[in-house]
């Protein structure tokens, strides 16, 4: 491996799932404006709009993520014809 390639300003941040709530705390170099205090301590803020947590495929619930109204136009333009 090349050397002086990665970055070196790994720190702990939460990641939050907005659909469901659920967070969970992994290492990253992103930057972030909002912060979180979890169990007693501050850490940097991702919001994430989907996760495995909230996935259909990962939890097996069919559920559409309508952003936009992009799943209504798919439908109104390739949904079932009379």
């Amino acid at each position: 491996m090349k050397k002086g390639i990665h970055p070196e300003n790994y720190r702990p941040v939460v990641f939050k799932d907005m659909s469901n709530e659920v967070t969970f705390i992994s290492r990253s170099t992103i930057n972030t404006k909002e912060t979180i205090v979890l169990d007693g301590v501050e850490y940097p803020l991702v919001k994430l709009e989907i996760t495995s947590a909230s996935h259909p495929f990962y939890t097996g619930k069919h559920k559409l993520v309508d952003t936009a109204g992009r799943v209504d136009k798919f439908l109104s333009r390739y949904g079932k014809k009379k």
